[in-house]
């Protein structure tokens, strides 16, 4: 059991890594005011791992988190990496799993989500959802929080129409 302390990033790994990254840099540097215990520092399961291993330390991280920060890109909504249709323990004809394990068809975001929706009726965990973008556009987020928590845009131009990133709405919203 863990103190709910942390904060969770949470997207599409690889069509957002431009900003979860950023995300991450602005943490570990004493350069910038973006101060959190990032959930990922908990526990990590190797690559190598079945997806209801992976599930089971996402999990772990998800119950030690206070806030849960949702990056949603182009693909957010529609990726399937995680559903144990994917995984080589799962048997397509019982649509079982070889392991004798429980099967989950959720992507790793769709089973993120979820798990932070459910936390965040409870009142446990705060929602910011992130768009890699100028806008918001709630379509390209998972059901579970579309219409949950602070939306915000992860981009923004400045005066001369050059986009830049919106580190001061960001920082203001993760660390509140």
């Amino acid at each position: 059991m863990y103190y709910r302390t942390r904060t969770y990033l949470a997207g599409d790994w690889d069509g957002d890594s431009d900003l979860i990254g950023k995300i991450q840099e602005w943490n570990n540097s004493d350069r910038w005011a973006l101060d959190f215990s990032d959930a990922h520092d908990l526990t990590q399961a190797r690559d190598g791992s079945l997806n209801c291993s992976i599930k089971r330390s996402l999990s772990e991280r998800l119950n030690a988190s206070k806030k849960f920060v949702l990056i949603v890109g182009k693909c957010t909504n529609t990726v399937r990496s995680g559903g144990c249709q994917f995984c080589r323990n799962y048997n397509p004809v019982y649509e079982s799993c070889r392991s004798g394990m429980r099967t989950d068809t959720r992507s790793y975001v769709k089973y993120e989500c979820e798990k932070a929706y459910s936390d965040f009726l409870d009142g446990e965990m705060d929602v910011v959802v992130i768009y890699n973008s100028t806008s918001v556009n709630r379509d390209r987020c998972p059901d579970a929080l579309r219409w949950c928590g602070t939306h915000i845009a992860g981009r923004c131009k400045d005066v001369y129409g050059r986009e830049n990133w919106n580190y001061q709405e960001i920082k203001a919203k993760i660390m509140a």
